[in-house]
């Protein structure tokens, strides 16, 4: 597949992006790439407690829908990995987590793939292991700047019949990146162009750096519905870069650059009461079932999350992960009892107040 097809400013030898995404996950998996110096924000948000809430703890309920298909409660797993060799164990194993818990899945970028076929089973396999969830896709900001035909695109969508796809914007990473390519001009373009022609919802993300309100205003401009803030925070993925590229020296100045994920959400929130239909996912830093729920609270639909599943993974296999979700549902219908809130839109319209 020809270059011109999906991206006229990007050469790539032949397995360097596989050997990239291998390095990311190594990297994520083996140093601190935390933010050091930012917080996501949920520290600043503080739930009233409710000592009436008039229910019973059976009866909370956690489920909502995401994509046109039914959840067990408002998380996803972030879109990771897929692309080299170990990126199918890893998602297979996450996809069959997801299918028994009944929660969303999204798949690495899915570049390396237009690339070409040697691993498009690494992302083919959580369809496989995975058929009732909802799963998206993901490609991004520089892949789609210049489009001009849907197909490769679609057959992206089609490689995991996706119920939706992201297109992950990350200047900051392509920035930083060794054999980054930070040309933006036309990815509004692009990601209209997919919106139009593309059979399934088009989501755009970020991937720790976070989305303005003034961003995602132009967004909506274009068709666009879903919005992942995926603030600062939790990775900073500006830090594996520097890592990658032997330049941590710049990390005072790049490391924790970005929105707050508390205070993206906030802000992308705000416009839902022009864009009812909008849809808020929030990521960067998501860590626990109160992160989950105050996300919530803040007006996000549900909340996604990486790093974490990916470590545990790594730490207890599915046991490990299944563990991790199980907990986070705990202290979110914990949350929800202690608020008086039966269900997931009752939890979206319990205020919260600013930590004194």
């Amino acid at each position: 597949m020809s270059k011109n097809q999906y991206s006229g400013s990007r050469v790539t030898r032949p397995g360097a992006t596989s050997r990239r995404k291998r390095e990311h996950v190594n990297i994520v998996l083996n140093r601190d790439v935390s933010f050091r110096s930012k917080a996501a924000g949920f520290e600043q948000w503080e739930f009233e407690h409710n000592a009436l809430p008039e229910l019973n703890f059976a009866e909370i309920d956690t489920q909502t829908t995401f994509l046109g298909k039914p959840i067990s409660l408002p998380i996803m797993v972030s879109c990771m990995t897929g692309g080299y060799g170990r990126g199918k164990v890893i998602n297979r194993l996450l996809a069959e987590v997801c299918e028994d818990l009944q929660i969303g899945m999204g798949v690495g970028s899915q570049r390396q793939a237009l690339e070409d076929s040697s691993y498009h089973e690494t992302f083919a396999v959580v369809r496989d292991v995975a058929p009732t969830i909802p799963i998206a896709g993901n490609i991004g900001a520089a892949e789609v700047a210049g489009l001009r035909d849907v197909s490769p695109v679609q057959r992206l969508v089609d490689m995991i019949r996706a119920d939706g796809f992201a297109v992950h914007l990350n200047p900051l990473q392509e920035l930083l990146q060794p054999e980054g390519n930070p040309n933006f001009r036309g990815v509004l373009t692009g990601i209209e162009f997919l919106v139009k022609n593309l059979s399934v919802p088009v989501i755009v993300k970020e991937i720790g750096a976070g989305i303005s309100s003034a961003v995602a205003r132009r967004l909506l401009d274009v068709g666009v519905r879903v919005i992942d803030v995926a603030g600062a925070g939790g990775t900073s993925w500006a830090g594996v870069e520097m890592i990658r590229g032997n330049h941590e020296s710049m990390q005072e100045d790049f490391w924790d650059w970005g929105i707050p994920t508390g205070e993206a959400i906030r802000q992308v929130c705000s416009l839902k009461s022009r864009h009812p239909d909008l849809i808020v996912i929030a990521s960067g830093g998501i860590s626990s079932g109160i992160h989950i729920a105050k996300s919530v609270a803040l007006g996000a639909d549900l909340a996604a999350t990486a790093r974490p599943v990916v470590q545990a993974l790594h730490k207890g296999g599915k046991r490990k992960v299944h563990q991790l979700f199980v907990r986070w549902l705990k202290e979110l219908k914990c949350v929800m009892f202690l608020v008086g809130a039966r269900t997931i839109p009752h939890l979206q319209q319990t205020p919260l107040h600013r930590a004194s």
